[in-house]
């Protein structure tokens, strides 16, 4: 069964997937998908609105505005006109550059590495937003481009402006050579109660209403365990949401990231939050066995990139014999391979949140207990 695609660009944008499925099949196959992978039926499926969701875009400048590369042509821009699975305020946003920057633009060529405006960053978490404009300095016209910039802050109605400097062979879209124009360089989001601060430069969660979900969830999981003496280590960590969110559960909370900007958010969130149990640390996860954690019972909750926990933490976690192993994942190929090597610990439940409709991907919860 399939449907019309709302957008008139899906097939040709390199965006979307599986708009021309209607929602309630996307969501049959990632349930199909993930039982497979896993070896493990009992799926539980949570999900929300399938459009107007993704609070972060980053867009390519385009000879006649922003849009998105074409399918399979990383090389050529494809300007649309509204993106149906961005907030509205996105959308905002976008029409709000185009509209001051227009109508022709001195777009970024991939091919060449000639132009000035490589892409746009929006963001719009729940009650903040902010641009990034990421122009090419080694352009004739950068500082020219600059001053532009500097005279569209003056009209934007987003709360942050950056002007990020991405030399001509980079395909990055975010970087550490910056400036702020207006606000900061951090962003505000809520979970749970909780507040985190996040840089407009890293990484959080572009669904903002799953996100909420998936934490309470998971915060629901652990609830149903004793942990008022135990440890939680949270993994893979970032900016200290699943540390901060679960830590009114535990008797301490460790979190671990090896991306020192994100240690850093996260040092800042636990004091925003007013948190002295938990403690933020800056290594590899693989060198898990370098960290000593108090006698007592021991939960884990892991939420590695794409490429999976690396063997060495693995080894670590299966010598520390935690009572119970979250895993969170954002790839199920990924997951599937990773799971088996826990052989004392049997899968007790799964989960699936739709954080990207009209997409092939998910995140998935799998909850592991020690045998």
């Amino acid at each position: 069964m399939t449907r019309e695609s709302k957008c008139p660009f899906f097939g040709k944008c390199g965006g979307c997937a599986t708009q021309h499925l209607p929602y309630e099949i996307q969501l049959e196959n990632k349930k199909k998908r993930l039982a497979s992978e896993i070896g493990f039926s009992e799926v539980q499926v949570f999900s929300d609105e399938e459009w107007n969701y993704r609070n972060r875009m980053d867009m390519t400048f385009t000879p006649k505005g922003l849009g998105f590369r074409e399918k399979g042509k990383w090389w050529k821009p494809l300007r649309v006109d509204h993106c149906y699975i961005s907030t509205p305020k996105l959308n905002e946003l976008k029409k709000e550059i185009e509209t001051f920057f227009g109508p022709d633009f001195d777009a970024f060529n991939l091919k060449s590495h000639e132009g000035t405006y490589k892409y746009a960053v929006i963001r719009t978490p729940q009650n903040d937003s902010s641009v990034s404009i990421v122009l090419n300095p080694d352009s004739p016209r950068y500082d020219e481009a600059v001053e532009k910039v500097k005279e569209y802050v003056k009209v934007s109605s987003a709360s942050h402006v950056l002007v990020t400097r991405i030399k001509a062979k980079s395909s990055q879209s975010v970087g550490e050579d910056y400036e702020v124009l207006k606000g900061v360089d951090t962003l505000e989001e809520s979970i749970m109660g909780r507040t985190f601060r996040y840089s407009v430069q890293g990484f959080f969660q572009n669904n903002s209403v799953m996100a909420e979900k998936m934490h309470q969830y998971v915060h629901d999981l652990l609830r149903k365990y004793d942990t008022s003496g135990a440890h939680l280590l949270d993994l893979y960590g970032g900016v200290g949401t699943f540390g901060v969110a679960n830590a009114d559960l535990f008797k301490g909370v460790t979190t671990i990231e090896d991306f020192e900007g994100c240690t850093m958010a996260a040092k800042e969130n636990i004091k925003l939050n007013k948190l002295n149990n938990v403690e933020a640390l800056c290594m590899d996860a693989k060198r898990l066995k370098q960290v000593k954690f108090p006698v007592g019972d021991l939960y884990v909750i892991t939420d590695p990139p794409r490429s999976g926990m690396h063997q060495e933490t693995i080894i670590q976690l299966r010598k520390l014999k935690p009572k119970v192993i979250i895993y969170i994942s954002c790839n199920v190929e990924q997951l599937g391979k990773d799971l088996p090597k826990f052989e004392d610990y049997k899968i007790r439940s799964v989960a699936l949140f739709d954080l990207f409709p009209q997409t092939n991907h998910m995140e998935s919860v799998v909850e592991l207990v020690l045998s």
